[in-house]
């Protein structure tokens, strides 16, 4: 059973910084990518950030710049360093890894953690 466990949300103000943990109980290895979703009320969830097995890392353009998402493989964990943060990245942050292709895929999700962003 993949279990994944965020941690590190919390509130800040507009400018500011926080780094989010995802914890994996396997191996990051065995996944073919993680993410950072997010969603705010009233809106739909949106990916935020992801990363590979193989490193390449991609990113939504309202993050792009402020946000950096890196793993550290030995302790399986991933994060997402989030910097000049805005009010309108307030949101509940979800990690997600993703094992298997096509009809294979399965997803695994955390169960958030809150960010809240004050102007």
């Amino acid at each position: 059973q993949v279990q994944l466990v965020e941690s590190g949300g919390g509130l800040v103000q507009a400018g500011g910084s926080l780094r989010l943990s995802c914890a994996a109980s396997g191996s990051t290895f065995s996944f073919n990518a993680i993410g950072w979703y997010r969603q705010a009320p009233g809106k739909q969830r949106e990916l935020v950030a992801g990363i590979s097995t193989g490193g390449s890392t991609n990113y939504a353009d309202s993050v792009k710049g402020r946000f950096i998402i890196s793993s550290d493989n030995a302790k399986n964990t991933v994060y997402l360093h989030m910097n000049s943060l805005k009010p309108e990245d307030t949101a509940v942050y979800y990690c997600n890894a993703v094992k298997g292709t096509g009809w294979g895929r399965r997803d695994y999700w955390g169960q958030g953690t809150q960010v809240t962003v004050s102007s």
